[in-house]
């Protein structure tokens, strides 16, 4: 469960309650206990507990943690420190640097994008070791989905960056007169060329952020 005293707890307090939360919560901890299940359990909440509410300026939607041992740390996209980059973030590493000169990363442990604003969500939150998907439609993505509402109602001029056509689906009630949403193909290696390559979602974020007077992201790793 989340810690009472994170700012995220109170703006979710309601979610809690619910029986699909509850009945999910006993799945997951029960999972924990008979079978290995990534991220660490103490980093199942990561991406809350890297970017408080009040500083969320962009939400980037992942689908599953990696199921890859000591992949996983809670964060979209990114790996633990000394975990070979995957494919997916090599590709975003390959845009970042076409887009705004980065040179490519050698660490894909993603938090300092996580403390500067970056909501690195993943829409299923854990996942049993080498079973993709394993954890979906267990209660993660109605937690995720409210999440994504709540900032969507409840904040102004966040940056949403949806990769992919699941993602895209996720969040299909950003109210977007409010706020900025970014649409391309997924970096996977399967879809990065139909759309991902070329799409500049970097450059175009900072450019709302700047033309909003909030803080533009360092993307450097």
């Amino acid at each position: 469960m989340m810690e009472k005293d994170n700012s995220w707890y109170k703006f979710l307090e309601n979610e809690f309650e619910k029986d699909y939360f509850k009945n999910l919560i006993k799945f997951v901890n029960n999972e924990y206990e008979t079978k290995e299940i990534y991220p660490p359990k103490k980093e199942v909440y990561n991406a809350f507990n890297s970017t408080p509410l009040e500083d969320v300026k962009i939400v980037l939607i992942g689908q599953d943690p990696y199921h890859g041992k000591g992949q996983a740390n809670g964060l979209s996209f990114s790996v633990a420190d000394g975990i070979k980059i995957p494919p997916s973030l090599r590709n975003i590493y390959k845009e970042l640097n076409d887009d705004l000169n980065i040179d490519i990363a050698t660490s894909g442990n993603l938090e300092k994008w996580a403390k500067q604003g970056v909501l690195l969500l993943n829409a299923t939150l854990t996942v049993e070791a080498s079973n993709a998907g394993s954890h979906q439609n267990k209660g993660w993505e109605e937690f995720t989905d409210t999440v994504i509402e709540l900032l969507s109602e409840q904040k102004n001029n966040i940056v949403f960056i949806l990769w992919g056509a699941y993602a895209q689906k996720k969040g299909a009630k950003i109210d977007r007169s409010k706020h900025y949403v970014i649409e391309s193909a997924h970096p996977s290696p399967f879809a990065a060329y139909r759309g991902f390559f070329g799409s500049k979602p970097f450059s175009k974020t900072n450019t709302f952020l700047k033309s909003k007077n909030i803080k533009e992201i360092d993307w450097n790793i």
